[in-house]
């Protein structure tokens, strides 16, 4: 299964058009979102996924009976299970619930978001993943990132150049 991640859109409908465009291409089987949608009209370049689309609340989601309405999210920490492979997502702004579950052993991968900088590191056996921003706000890189459950490779591109900016093995 091919994974796209993504987080931090923050109501920036060109960079989130971005985003799905280079999932769809890649025909990827779903998509997480690690939150900080921000607004319930993201679901209008959201919806233009081919894929179905996972995620969870982050911490400037102020608007969340319109987010769950428009597109489902229920909670600020979810599990997904693909081809074997457990996954944690949360938006990583309470640093000891990432530790905990990075930690936990539960999980070969934790997705997280919230720093809007594009990370993958080894933290036990479990590595964690934060695909950066799709918003570019902050440090100015547009990013996401694959993970293939079968090759067990997870990797960040930016979106607007498809340059890749890091890969590892899970």
């Amino acid at each position: 299964m091919l994974i796209g991640i993504m987080s931090d859109t923050h109501d920036n409908l060109p960079a989130i058009r971005k985003a799905v465009e280079f999932f769809n291409e890649r025909n990827v089987d779903l998509v997480i979102h690690a939150g900080d949608y921000i607004a319930p009209f993201v679901a209008r370049e959201l919806g233009k996924l081919k894929a179905p689309l996972k995620g969870v609340f982050g911490n400037n989601d102020g608007e969340r009976d319109g987010l769950r309405k428009a597109l489902g999210i229920e909670d600020e920490l979810i599990e997904v299970e693909a081809d074997g492979m457990k996954i944690a997502v949360t938006h990583g702004t309470n640093e000891v619930l990432v530790k905990a579950l990075a930690y936990s052993k539960l999980y070969d991968v934790v997705i997280v978001g919230h720093t809007h900088r594009y990370e993958i590191r080894e933290v036990g056996r479990t590595i964690l993943v934060n695909p950066g921003e799709v918003c570019g706000y902050l440090t100015g890189v547009r990013s996401v990132a694959l993970l293939d459950t079968r090759k067990r490779v997870v990797e960040i591109f930016n979106i607007e150049t498809g340059e890749l900016l890091g890969a590892m093995s899970v």
